[in-house]
């Protein structure tokens, strides 16, 4: 029934046109060529029958203007009669029958080119959905008396803790234009304290490219400091199930405000996405050289002092025979970052309290750091260390000062590829020992830890990890008195699917 109505529609159209070419034959090229285009534009004809009935209406202007009809051209196999002295001229009608297979096809108008042209896509065709969640279980195996264990980073560690849906994220990107692209990425459970779950933002920015290959470009807004490979390589290609201490500890969270220049050559930055899409859990693309300020204060926290911080990092990923890959780097930052504090038991005597007193334009904040990564074909080996001086809380607890620290980590791994999965057995040791200036009054923090784990991928969309964490020490940064948990064993179990 559909195509019989769309069969009388046509005829009753073809009926229309040929009527309205009797009254219009005289200004071809006006009103009558407008009606037409209109309906081809609709797609109320095709462009083959536009350019048949334009061809018989100028044809039908000619003859009645009294100038002899140009000869059509006979067709291959067509009867004489067809050729010269033909007395019948082309009818409108017979126009709109579908050319013979065996005509040669005429050279297409420039409405016809305007008309199947491809359309420009609109912004947002060039904008994508993707995203990962990761849901975690915890069970602390052995923890003897005294201080409870506390992972800053990682809420499902606890004696009252079980089931955690530790990520729930959600990216929206894609280029605007040749040079602006966008990104956008909420937590939804993130936990900005030990409350419920809530939605935080975590990454909003755009790239603004200088060159074709963007290989010049500035990022503004919310992003991933440069600094260090962990720091900047996604919780979505980790294997261990938190990033190491020493570097987080830089900046939590990842991220802050500002602004960052990047550069690398276009054969670099496709190397930087190969170790990502290859399953090498690569950091990403940020540069052979990155530079910029930043508020300093943290993830999704504003500026107390108007002064802000400067990084800078060098980064290259070497190519070696065998197709291996070795990244080296080193980053650096300084400024001046401003410590909560709040009132905590005086150990001198414990019934009363003190605030400790901390410079109210901010403390010394400055490191230098250095990494080295070799991907994982089959075998891999990550390391990082850094140095510096940080806001810690002072042994009396009276006040907060700028004090050396150091840290960092070493990790080997396997990458092996079978036809039931792909398997990632990983070992690292980690230690820090500094202040955590995150956490209100910034106390010491001593963390060294040993994380034996295996990752298995059955299918891309899902990853499976298990492991094993023995803390030789680990510092309870949340409250005062900041004790000491030593000797603790716990077990880790998490499932991420992508999407």
């Amino acid at each position: 029934m559909d195509m019989a109505n769309r069969f009388f529609s046509r005829i009753s159209i073809c009926l229309a046109i040929s009527t309205a070419a009797a009254a219009l034959a005289e200004a071809p090229d006006s009103a009558f060529m407008a009606l037409l285009r209109v309906l081809r534009d609709r797609g109320s004809i095709s462009s083959q029958e536009y350019d048949a009935l334009r061809k018989a209406a100028e044809a039908d202007a000619v003859a009645r203007a009294g100038a002899p009809l140009p000869v059509p051209a006979a067709a291959p196999g067509a009867p004489a009669a067809a050729i010269a002295g033909s007395p019948a001229a082309p009818t409108p009608s017979a126009a709109i029958a579908p050319p013979s297979a065996t005509e040669p096809k005429s050279t297409a108008s420039a409405d016809t080119h305007k008309s199947t042209a491809k359309p420009v896509p609109k912004w947002y065709d060039r904008l994508s959905f993707r995203g990962y969640v990761q849901l975690r279980y915890h069970s602390i195996i052995d923890q003897p008396p005294g201080t409870d264990l506390y992972v800053p980073n990682d809420r499902s560690v606890g004696t009252t803790e079980s089931f955690l849906l530790r990520r729930a994220r959600l990216i929206l990107s894609g280029d605007l234009s040749e040079h602006v692209s966008i990104y956008l990425q909420p937590d939804f459970n993130a936990s900005p304290s030990d409350a419920q779950y809530s939605v935080q933002l975590r990454d909003v920015y755009a790239d603004v490219a200088f060159d074709h290959d963007k290989e010049y470009r500035v990022r503004l807004g919310q992003s991933k400091v440069p600094y260090g490979f962990s720091n900047m390589q996604s919780s979505q290609n980790r294997a261990p199930l938190e990033r190491p201490d020493a570097l987080n500890s830089a900046v939590e969270g990842e991220r802050d405000i500002g602004a960052f220049f990047y550069w690398a050559p276009a054969e670099v930055r496709e190397r930087y996405r190969h170790l990502v899409s290859s399953g090498l859990k690569g950091s990403g693309d940020y540069g052979v050289a990155g530079i910029g300020v930043y508020s300093g204060q943290g993830l999704n926290r504003s500026d107390r002092n108007g002064d802000v911080h400067v990084v800078g990092r060098l980064n290259y990923p070497w190519e070696l025979p065998g197709k291996q890959v070795l990244e080296t780097g080193i980053q650096a930052y300084t400024g001046r970052f401003v410590v909560d504090t709040e009132s905590i038991p005086d150990p001198a005597n414990p019934k009363l309290s003190l605030k400790p007193t901390a410079r109210a334009d901010g403390l010394a904040d400055e490191r230098v750091g250095v990494s080295a990564i070799l991907y994982p074909q089959p075998f891999g080996f990550e390391a990082e260390w850094n140095w510096g001086r940080g806001a810690q809380l002072s042994a009396d607890r009276r006040s907060i000062d700028a004090e050396f620290l150091h840290g960092g980590y070493a990790q080997l791994n396997y990458r092996q590829e079978s036809p039931v999965g792909v398997w990632f057995p990983f070992v690292r040791w980690q230690y820090y020992d500094g202040g955590r200036k995150f956490a209100k009054n910034a106390p010491r923090d001593l963390v060294n830890e040993m994380d034996l784990g295996l990752e298995f991928s059955p299918w891309k969309e899902i990853e499976i990890t298990v492991s094993y964490t023995h803390t030789l020490h680990r510092t309870n940064t949340r409250t005062a008195p900041y004790g000491d948990a030593a000797g603790a064993d716990r077990l880790g179990l998490q499932v991420q699917w992508n999407f």
